[in-house]
């Protein structure tokens, strides 16, 4: 049974192109820095985003946390938006790999700005702990696909950099951003320290992430990534999907905006279901099933009974994701899934 699959846009396949170019790839070992295909990535990632060097890593959550390790020092804190990836999803791991606590803000539509951040900068004195790493997710996942606009990416990082503060761009779906603002990816990437972003997502490779800053900081970042079991060998047939993904890939992402509107607009009209399709700019949609009387986990469970997969982020709020593997036709039956489901 072939399920119309909503979750993510984790879940897209590698196109025909992807798997070609995993075939054909030219490889070594990249422990060495032997690998051809990995370093034609990295050096293509760099030059699209404008950066000195970037570093080929596993998955988003180490390009993350090798961030917050070479920008902070033990007992630093990190802050951070309270529904970001970084702090609800990688499982504590700037506690555990890097010894620094994160130091949560709410912000309107998960949108950072820099009064929250001010209040909660640390005086420097010997009481508080200090202030390490500013960390910015765009867009940001759990808020629905939220966009900061450049404006405030820019205010944010000049004020931060004046205080002496670096700030890291959790860009996982920064090219979705990119599309949304009419912004060059480079022009973005240039007001940050480092910037990781996602391959595995609605670029569709199978595997990877990237992480970009400096020569100095892509340095210091691989002996990190190799600590944590990040070094691989062979692995240019990982990243020549990553290449494709990364030329070819971007410019479609804006088909995956157009059916999150259209799913949003059908959702909206569903009773029980709170949700403003006028504020979803990107591929996620999060919406209020409350009015339904119903739990996320029941709806979840009666859209899997009719080919539907689709998670909620609490017990009240679900998400929905569009990308490259569901079409407008796909769309329409999951809401006619919903409308069943949710009676």
């Amino acid at each position: 049974m072939e399920f119309i699959d909503l979750r993510s846009d984790t879940v897209t396949k590698p196109t025909t192109e992807m798997r070609e170019a995993m075939a054909c790839a030219e490889v070594g070992d990249d422990v060495y820095g032997e690998d051809p295909t990995a370093r034609r990535l990295q050096e293509r990632a760099a030059e699209i985003l404008g950066k000195e060097a970037a570093l080929f890593v596993p998955s988003g959550t180490m390009g993350n946390q090798i961030a917050v390790r070479l920008h902070t020092q033990p007992g630093q804190e990190v802050i951070i938006e309270e529904r970001s990836h970084m702090f609800n999803l990688e499982m504590a791991g700037m506690a555990v790999i890097s010894g620094t606590l994160a130091h949560p803000i709410r912000c309107a539509d998960g949108i950072m700005d820099w009064d929250s951040i001010e209040a909660a900068l640390r005086p420097k004195n010997s009481f508080h702990a200090q202030t390490g790493l500013i960390a910015i997710e765009n867009t940001q996942n759990w808020a629905g696909g939220t966009v900061m606009s450049f404006e405030q990416m820019q205010n944010i990082t000049e004020r931060a950099h004046n205080a002496g503060v670096p700030v890291h761009l959790d860009g996982a779906r920064v090219f979705n951003a990119a599309i949304v603002l009419k912004r060059d990816v480079a022009e973005i990437a240039s007001l940050f320290d480092s910037v990781m972003f996602s391959l595995s997502k609605g670029l569709c490779a199978p595997v990877g992430s990237m992480l970009l800053g400096s020569r100095d900081f892509i340095d210091r970042a691989i002996p990190v990534r190799r600590m944590l079991g990040g070094g691989m060998r062979e692995v240019g047939v990982l990243a020549a999907a990553g290449l494709v993904a990364l030329e070819k890939m971007p410019d479609r992402l804006s088909e995956d905006h157009h059916m999150a509107k259209f799913l949003a607009k059908g959702l909206a009209e569903i009773q029980g279901i709170a949700l403003d399709p006028e504020r979803v700019r990107t591929n996620i949609i999060v919406f209020d099933i409350s009015g339904t009387g119903q739990t996320t986990a029941e709806i979840s469970a009666k859209l899997k009974q009719r080919r539907v997969l689709a998670n909620g982020i609490d017990d009240h709020q679900m998400r929905m994701v569009t990308h490259k593997d569901v079409s407008f036709s796909d769309c329409e039956i999951a809401l006619s899934a919903i409308r069943e489901s949710v009676q």
